[in-house]
């Protein structure tokens, strides 16, 4: 790859929120795991279908017709998003939403003294909607993590998994420290016997490029509020295994058709069409930088090359900034920033403590000086609460970047920090 350039001040320019100022600073959005911020274009989205557009699904009347049209566009949008069919994606709340309806689903077919697997390394919105089934009879496990390295134990993952497995759920990149997981392996060990594989990949949607087919996962899940949408939930169920699946919906027997099998309810077509968008605006980043990565988009065509591109880039962009602030912090006295060696996949999330500071204490400092992070367990309560025991001490302080982020906000956040030490002392 030649020498990589990142039009940020072009990304920049097309977010209305970074105008805004705390106490005479500019605001820093450095929150981006909790839900990034939206550009113009796809709220422009959402207002011109409820503008023009707005109408209930199956009419034969022209604003029905057109909505109809919008919703089944954003299929397509997604299918090239994730590498798949249209008829794979479906829509939903958002993304617990969605598990809680795939999980009580496929309880209808499964009986007790059936397994699932979850892990320790999830967030809840992929371990709560298994645990329910144990209601109804249903034994979970849960995969343990190396403490040391925030990683998942294979060893442990291929001890517990059996032939009694009929599911088992992971994420791609954990949303507590940005760690990522090589879920191709295991999926193929998952499918050795016979379990359905869902992969929760919200929180690394915003960072790498998905292939579901890469990965050969049954189903996949994220949010379009987390790269630059509105609050939406998107569903990618591998066709052979969706049309298996009893799903739990209106008309209850009713479960010939997919995606809409997997759909309650009038759809939130107008969010469908913003969560598109959100896309487009990606591919978009894509054509800007597509020259940098030749190399690596071969055979890919039309939008999904110009996504896969545009993924590409806000990695390559934000991992140079993650990577300051990972040493920069590890460097500074009290201070333990936590998750995989150096090396190791991960996204740009940095989540990190001082000893001996409850973590809220350091996020409302920042907060004061415009620079907006996370602090606590952010729905990770297995791994931060549960397994690393950091509930006394509020858990971790977590700085999630964007592309739309800055190096004069790394460098803010660093001086912070120090600050923050210094007058402790």
């Amino acid at each position: 790859m030649k020498n990589f350039s990142f039009k940020v001040d072009e990304i920049r320019e097309q977010f209305p929120a970074l105008s805004k100022t705390v106490n005479g600073l500019p605001a820093a959005f450095l929150d981006g795991p909790g839900g990034t911020q939206v550009p113009r274009r796809v709220v422009e989205k959402i207002n011109d279908y409820l503008y023009y557009r707005n109408a209930n699904s199956h009419g034969v009347f022209k604003t029905s017709v057109e909505s109809d049209n919008l919703y089944w566009q954003a299929r397509e949008v997604y299918a090239d998003f994730l590498n798949c069919s249209p008829e794979e994606v479906a829509f939903g709340a958002n993304t617990s939403s969605n598990n809680f309806k795939l999980a009580l689903g496929l309880v209808r077919t499964m009986k007790p003294g059936d397994e699932v697997l979850i892990t320790d390394i999830d967030h809840e919105g992929n371990r709560s909607p298994w645990r329910t089934l144990e209601d109804f009879g249903i034994v979970v496990k849960s995969v343990k993590i190396n403490t040391d390295t925030i990683t998942l134990d294979f060893e442990d993952f291929k001890s517990k998994l059996s032939d009694k497995t009929k599911v088992f759920a992971v994420n791609w990149a954990a949303n507590s420290c940005g760690t990522i997981t090589d879920v191709k392996k295991f999926i193929d060990e998952a499918h050795k016997v016979g379990a359905i594989t869902v992969v929760d990949a919200v929180h690394y949607a915003p960072h790498r490029p998905i292939d579901v087919k890469a990965i050969d996962t049954d189903v996949l899940l994220c949010s379009a509020y987390k790269f630059f949408g509105p609050h939406f939930g998107i569903m990618y169920v591998k066709k052979s295994v969706g049309d298996q699946i009893r799903t739990v919906r209106v008309m209850a027997d009713d479960n010939t058709e997919a995606p809409f099998k997997f759909e309650t309810g009038t759809p939130a077509m107008e969010l469908a069409a913003g969560s598109a968008e959100a896309v487009e605006f990606i591919a978009d980043i894509g054509r800007t930088h597509e020259e940098f990565f030749l190399d690596r988009l071969t055979g890919l065509e039309g939008r999904r090359r110009f996504v896969v591109a545009g993924m590409m880039a806000i990695d390559e962009y934000e991992e140079g900034l993650a990577l300051q602030l990972r040493k920069e912090l590890s460097a500074m006295p009290g201070v333990k920033v936590f998750g995989p060696e150096e090396g190791h996949p991960r996204t740009s999330t940095v989540s990190f403590n001082i000893e001996g500071i409850h973590s809220n204490e350091i996020a409302r400092f920042l907060a004061e000086r415009g620079l907006f992070v996370w602090d606590g367990d952010y729905y990770a309560i297995e791994t931060i609460t549960n397994v690393l025991g950091l509930e006394p001490s509020g858990g971790l302080v977590r700085i999630g970047l964007a592309p739309y982020n800055i190096q004069s906000e790394i460098d803010r956040v660093i001086q912070a920090v120090r600050d923050f030490i210094e007058s402790k002392k």
